[in-house]
């Protein structure tokens, strides 16, 4: 299941960054990305607490293992299977809820220093969204200001950042308050000898959040975090939807042959 949250110079998905400029990339256009196989491939995409009624539509909601416990939209229970996207990175569905993670990409808001207040829209040119194309939308008008579809990215963009910073107070909370526990989520199908049992993520302790003080649990509700509590509660039943989804797509646990121990 989920493992970690990401630990690395780049973040989840992106290749590269490249900052976007009006000298570089003036002729340049913008179009939809035909296919992105990284996507196809990842079982989890960080969530952010402003979406997370609609992701427990479709995904159970889990926190990450370790000293970043994230909040993750899960989109499959094996590493490299994802159950909603083929193999470029398409939605199987036409109205599936995609997370705001996958929408942003190939864009974001990143440091160019580290020591660096100042954030600056990049994009992943490894990914062919951004080129001297016949087709899509121009990043910048002919007297070098931003087009329109570029501001629209540049909105977004900021208010994924803004949801980011809400989502780490929510994350500050749940932390504070001693609700993540390890969690784990035990599968019965008809048939099977053995349950099949998923581990390694985390998520709130119903037990803890009972015992909860009353004016604790009052501050949680009028900030509206335990909404936001619940919505991850009641999400988790969705693991059990994935796991249909995988067998039905010949990628469950019973279709993967057990591999060996690898040799010390």
């Amino acid at each position: 299941m989920a493992t970690e949250a990401p630990n690395q110079q780049l973040p989840l998905l992106y290749h590269a960054l490249e900052p976007l400029n009006s000298n570089v990339h003036r002729k340049m256009k913008i179009r939809s990305i035909e296919k992105s196989p990284v996507i196809g491939t990842t079982h989890a995409i960080p969530a952010t607490v402003d979406e997370f009624t609609l992701l427990a539509r479709h995904y159970p909601i889990i926190f990450a293992v370790g000293d970043n416990p994230v909040p993750l939209a899960l989109m499959g229970l094996t590493e490299g299977v994802n159950a909603f996207m083929d193999d470029n990175g398409v939605a199987l569905e036409a109205n599936l809820y995609v997370p705001a993670y996958i929408r942003r990409y190939p864009f974001l808001l990143a440091r160019l220093t580290p020591d660096s207040d100042e954030l600056s829209l990049c994009f992943d040119p490894t990914v062919g969204a951004v080129g001297e194309f016949e087709d899509g939308e121009p990043l910048f008008e002919e007297d070098g200001q931003p087009s329109k579809a570029t501001k629209a990215i540049l909105e977004f963009c900021e208010q994924f950042e803004a949801a980011g910073q809400r989502t780490g107070a929510f994350i500050e909370d749940l932390v504070k308050s001693d609700l993540l526990m390890d969690g784990e989520v035990a599968i019965q199908p008809e048939g099977a000898a053995q349950p099949f049992i998923y581990r390694g993520f985390r998520m709130v302790d119903e037990e803890k959040l009972r015992n909860l003080r009353g004016d604790e649990l009052r501050k949680y509700n009028q900030s509206g975090l335990l909404a936001l509590i619940y919505a991850h509660l009641f999400s988790l039943s969705q693991v059990r939807e994935i796991f249909a989804r995988q067998v039905a797509q010949g990628k469950g646990p019973m279709a993967v042959p057990q591999r060996e121990p690898a040799e010390a």
